[in-house]
């Protein structure tokens, strides 16, 4: 989970393709602009009883350790660090979750993970006027019904999709694979269609390059 309060054009895309490139998380946690909840870390310190005994407080993965699939300790650490301390409050806060997919794995249930969503999406959306970013994963031949219940539910209440998958055509050294990017317009109960771009990619060393469909540099 991460929590960051500043601009978010430029971060959202960043995050989501893994190209941290002009943004500098350490800088932005040490001014108090990033909230990081390293998830392998947390885990293992709940299961070796450090993190209770350091801080007093309940682990955020607290479920991990418990028969019920509970995600309320994660909701209220989600909720603890939208109140910063003092008179500053947060503008336009955004929550990064990557991926929510781990939690289904780790044994929760998928009306406990859209629950967690759902409180998310009040907290952050609705009464911060934020946004929230989810990383899942999906696949057309998954037989994952619980993963894909979750993926369909969170298309349907989502502004905007970003689809990244692989060439149909296979594998190709200078096309990686494309995104479909799909902006909810029917959330807005009008009569127009979701607006629908497709843009095909190649991951560099330091960058993401997209270009339209067959108009990559090595084709042309």
């Amino acid at each position: 989970v991460l929590f960051a309060p500043f601009l978010q054009s430029c971060l959202l895309c960043n995050i989501m393709f893994y190209s941290l490139e002009g943004v500098n998380l350490t800088a932005a946690k040490e001014r108090g602009q990033l909230v990081f909840l390293e998830g392998l870390k947390s885990c293992l310190d709940l299961l070796f009883g450090e993190e209770e005994e350091q801080s007093g407080q309940p682990s955020p993965l607290q479920f991990i350790s418990e028969s019920a699939s509970n995600l309320k300790a994660l909701f209220d650490f989600v909720r603890t660090s939208l109140t910063p301390a003092g008179t500053d409050s947060w503008k336009g806060p955004v929550l990064l979750v990557d991926d929510l997919s781990v939690l289904l794995s780790l044994g929760v249930t998928p009306v406990a993970v859209l629950d967690f969503i759902h409180y998310c999406r009040v907290a952050v959306c609705s009464q911060l006027k934020g946004n929230i970013v989810v990383l899942v994963h999906s696949n057309e031949d998954s037989e994952d019904e619980e993963n894909e219940l979750v993926v369909n539910s969170l298309c349907h209440h989502s502004d905007l999709i970003l689809w990244v998958e692989g060439l149909a055509t296979g594998f190709c050294k200078d096309v990686h694979g494309q995104i479909k990017i799909i902006r909810r317009v029917s959330l807005e109960l009008t009569a127009e269609q979701d607006h629908v771009q497709i843009y095909q990619y190649k991951i560099q060393d330091k960058n993401v390059t997209f270009f339209a469909r067959g108009l990559s540099a090595a084709v042309l």
